[in-house]
């Protein structure tokens, strides 16, 4: 068995492709030990013209490409899974890049700690206007896909997981835990998603510790329109829809429970405001009412 699939999911993202699998191939690691795992969404760009190039260009690095019909990440994702031949299922995001030491970094931590069955790294934004938004805070880090734990390996807290442009797990979690629930996930350009947080948390609740590999790390390209208000909006109004669809499909109790950390969420969110407009950085205070209002209005309002 191959040691680790690194699962690509797309949908028509075509500029990034290229340079996310060449960071793949640049990396110090035996091309024997793992393959990518290519998932094509329903791509109408330049995405397949981009793997043939890269195929062309790197002929040494094992590439399994495929289409899946059904449209959405949580579809693609549960097909990348069925494909993959490896005993550790690596997601990247397609516009992030990996560093060279990636598969060398993960080894090391899962050989001097095989416990470790799930895992999510460090996320480093690359701004492609060339710098960070006015308005970002270490509140707001997720918003861009970021994360950063610091510099030691740590588990996350309960109801804390690893964001999808960069996590893992053993082959054995899906068998244990299922799969990512298609209700829930990005589909074509919709800002839903939540079907990481679903699926990290029945993890959590099977009792397995998910661990954060400070040196398993990838930079994550972020395009000047994620950086606007507009966006802030859809994203947050996704969040919200996406709570709402996840906790209801549990149960009337869950999804109140949900509305009532909302509650205690917009608290937090004026307590910030408050200390930002005390030193007169009114824009990131601002960013975070503007988030909490429609990730409230995603979660209140059935649409």
């Amino acid at each position: 068995m191959l040691r680790y699939s690194i699962i690509v999911c797309t949908f028509n993202r075509c500029k990034y492709i290229y340079p996310l699998l060449e960071s793949i191939a640049h990396n110090e690691y035996a091309s024997d030990e793992y393959e990518i795992v290519f998932i094509d969404n329903n791509c109408t760009d330049g995405t397949q013209a981009e793997v043939e190039r890269f195929q062309a260009d790197h002929s040494a690095t094992p590439l399994r490409y495929f289409k899946e019909e059904q449209q959405g990440l949580s579809h693609a994702r549960n097909r990348g899974m069925k494909e993959a031949n490896g005993e550790y299922f690596i997601f990247v995001d397609d516009d992030a890049i990996l560093s060279k030491q990636y598969l060398q970094n993960l080894d090391k931590r899962l050989n001097e700690d095989p416990s470790t069955l799930v895992f999510g790294g460090k996320i480093t934004p690359r701004y492609e206007s060339g710098r960070e938004p006015e308005w970002m805070n270490k509140w707001a880090y997720s918003w861009v896909s970021a994360l950063d734990m610091g510099e030691e390996k740590r588990a996350f807290k309960p109801n804390q997981y690893p964001i999808g442009a960069n996590m893992g797990f053993h082959r054995s979690i899906p068998e244990k835990i299922g799969t990512f629930n298609t209700q829930l996930g990005r589909c074509k350009k919709n800002m839903a998603g939540g079907e990481e947080k679903d699926f990290f948390l029945r993890i959590q609740q099977e009792g397995i510790q998910i661990q954060y590999l400070p040196d398993v790390q990838v930079e994550h390209c972020i395009p000047q329109e994620r950086t606007t208000q507009d966006y802030i909006k859809r994203f947050a109004l996704g969040v919200g829809k996406s709570e709402r669809i996840r906790t209801t499909s549990i149960g009337k109790a869950s999804f109140l429970k949900r509305c009532f950390s909302e509650m205690i969420k917009w608290g937090g969110t004026l307590v910030l405001w408050c200390y930002f407009a005390i030193r007169q950085q009114y824009s990131k205070g601002n960013a975070l009412v503007l988030f909490r209002y429609h990730v409230s209005k995603g979660l209140f309002l059935p649409s």
